[in-house]
């Protein structure tokens, strides 16, 4: 009985570090301002919402990342600042500010754990 507890404890342990590193790597992409880097941390479909436009639900990985990558080059986008972070669960909330030239845009990323790795499933800019 040890043994199993021993063996639960460790394999949810390095999950753990595994979802963290996905969390400093996804933080990493969003300092560089790079979309397409990003863009590998998106699940399947995304929900996204951008300044001033309609809320898309479940855009692919692919246009989602187009859609950001054009954002970010519309918006001057230079880098971002991390201010907080929360999980519940298997859920995971990011908030920051994507900076450019001018006041930067607050950001909302919420992730979710799948194949024991962090993605991205919904982000706001505002």
């Amino acid at each position: 009985m040890k043994k199993l507890l021993l063996l639960t404890g460790l394999v949810l342990g390095l999950m753990s570090f595994t979802a963290q590193g996905d969390v400093d790597a996804i933080v990493n992409a969003f300092k560089s301002a790079d979309a397409g880097q990003v863009g590998n941390y998106f699940d399947d479909y995304v929900d996204i919402k951008l300044l001033d436009k309609d809320e898309v639900k479940n855009i692919g990985r692919n246009q989602a990342t187009l859609t950001l990558k054009a954002f970010f080059a519309e918006n001057g986008i230079k880098g971002f600042e991390k201010t907080s972070e929360r999980e519940i669960g298997t859920t995971m909330y990011l908030a920051g500010k994507l900076l450019n030239n001018a006041k930067g845009h607050n950001i909302t990323i919420m992730l979710k754990v799948k194949d024991g790795k962090r993605q991205i499933i919904t982000l706001r800019i505002s």
